[in-house]
């Protein structure tokens, strides 16, 4: 079965960008080279995007590789597949790591643990319902990434397709 999403680097350290392609292409299996450009919301950082195909689970293994780099913020999406719901990934310096289920129509689906979560941490005093909802929606992760995806509006796209 091939899962298939994209993998968006909003910003990255120029120096970093072949340590970025050595990591995709590890969790990929294929060799990887990214078309980068700049960064005109972070000046002297670099962007790229990258369409990929794989196997499931894709998405959580770029994730994986790459969510410890303080200097990236990026994002990694893949589609559902049969069996597997669709999911997105963001990753910012001051926020760490958000992780979504996405729908098939493109909305956020927020799984009944978190909602528990969510409403226990309501009860308890630690924050109200609108942070709440806001942090499992991922908005503080949009607005961080928002001025980093509008800037790269119509860079091209490649596609990369795994070894399955």
């Amino acid at each position: 079965m091939t899962a298939r999403g994209v993998f968006y680097v909003h910003s990255a350290p120029p120096a970093l960008c072949p340590h970025v392609e050595w990591a995709v292409a590890g969790v990929l299996g294929v060799p990887t080279s990214l078309t980068w450009a700049d960064q005109p919301a972070a000046p002297g950082s670099m962007r790229a995007e990258l369409h990929w195909e794989g196997r499931p689970g894709t998405a959580a293994g770029i994730t994986s590789a790459l969510r410890n780099w303080k200097l990236l913020r990026f994002e990694v999406t893949e589609d559902a597949t049969p069996g597997c719901d669709g999911v997105r990934f963001s990753v910012t310096p001051s926020l760490g790591v958000f992780s979504a289920v996405i729908g098939a129509n493109g909305d956020v689906m927020i799984p009944e643990d978190r909602l528990r979560a969510a409403l226990a941490n309501v009860a308890a005093g630690k924050s109200t319902l609108e942070q709440e909802m806001d942090r499992l929606l991922g908005t503080p992760w949009d607005n961080e990434l928002e001025p980093f995806r509008r800037a790269g509006d119509g860079a091209p796209v490649r596609w990369l397709h795994a070894a399955v």
